[in-house]
């Protein structure tokens, strides 16, 4: 199996990586919080576990959006999913740009990452249009006598 050809299992690794750093994220914001300003701890607290909750959702759309464009092999929609990927990568950029903390970069850096992934196996199955992609030739098998 070569992982770089699916979209699917490039956007599964995406959500699952972003969602548990989405956690510790939160985690420390409100921690930080609580512990510097004890008069906004409730309302940071609602509000990161709002922007994490959103942000898993978003995730999980564009995996879905990931495992369509294996399954079904469209052009049209490897080209969405990389508008898409193009804008993470942007946002990904200004927030490694204005990081807060070593966890916070490390979350951006691999947002980037992840998403040049996905964007390198998209335009893979834009540049076979649609058909299956296979890394070397079938050869016929030679039949004994």
């Amino acid at each position: 199996m070569k992982i770089k050809y699916e979209t699917g299992t490039a956007t599964l690794v995406q959500f699952i990586a972003l969602s548990l750093l989405g956690i510790l994220n939160a985690l420390n914001s409100i921690i930080s919080t609580c512990h510097s300003a004890a008069d906004e701890c409730v309302t940071n607290a609602m509000l990161s576990t709002m922007f994490f909750m959103i942000t898993v959702f978003f995730f999980a759309v564009i995996w879905v959006l990931g495992y369509t464009v294996q399954d079904r092999r469209s052009k049209r929609l490897a080209q969405l999913l990389i508008m898409v990927e193009l804008l993470i990568m942007i946002v990904a950029l200004f927030n490694a740009r204005h990081h807060t903390d070593i966890l916070s970069l490390f979350t951006s850096v691999l947002d980037f990452g992840l998403a040049v992934w996905v964007i390198v196996s998209a335009a893979v199955l834009i540049k076979y249009g649609g058909k299956r992609v296979v890394t070397h030739r079938q050869r016929p098998r030679k039949r004994r006598k």
